[in-house]
């Protein structure tokens, strides 16, 4: 089983949520492969996908958004986890709620809910702005990424309804994909 873990990060707190995302799926058992987003030309290649993006003003960054729209047709014979992370202050443990554009791709893919994690603000970025000087600092939960991940693992371990259709069916769509081209 090979997974993708894959991300999109303005400031580097989604990069280390990945990076520790990898660390459990491979102590698990699982090849894993983390990238950034701009660095990834196919999903072919992997069983399962987790991307994650920032979360900003209620909005995933776009390059999170477009890997989605231009690896469409191959995420729907996937395994895919979506999360996002972001929230600071009081609103670091509440579930952000998803773009609509991510909502609808995450449902044509049969993604579970967007996880959400806390983010990251470092001093250095809000100079002079009082309002967000009060939230820096590193609001990421560990424990919660590493049961997340596990729960991953754990899905991916579980024999699946229909995986050996759904390993025929992804064989079979991706050729047909590759004819197209």
């Amino acid at each position: 089983m090979t997974v993708l873990v894959t991300y999109a990060t303005k400031m580097g707190a989604t990069a280390s949520i990945a990076a520790a995302i990898g660390v459990e799926l491979r102590a698990a058992g699982f090849a894993v492969d983390v990238r950034e987003i701009g660095a990834v030309q196919a999903v072919t290649p992997y069983d399962a996908v987790v991307l994650g993006s920032a979360i900003y003003q209620g909005r995933w960054l776009p390059e999170a958004v477009r890997f989605l729209r231009r690896h469409e047709r191959q995420l729907r014979t996937r395994r895919v986890w979506l999360f996002h992370s972001g929230p600071l202050g009081a609103s670091r443990q509440q579930a952000q709620p998803v773009p609509a554009d991510v909502a609808r791709l995450a449902r044509e893919f049969g993604a579970p809910p967007v996880k959400t994690f806390a983010g990251n603000l470092q001093a250095d970025v809000v100079l002079h702005d009082d309002d967000l000087e009060r939230l820096v600092g590193d609001s990421r939960d560990w424990l919660d990424v590493r049961a997340w991940t596990r729960q991953i693992a754990t899905t991916l371990e579980a024999p699946g309804e229909g995986s050996a259709h759904d390993a025929r069916q992804r064989t079979h769509d991706d050729a047909r994909d590759h004819r197209a081209r």
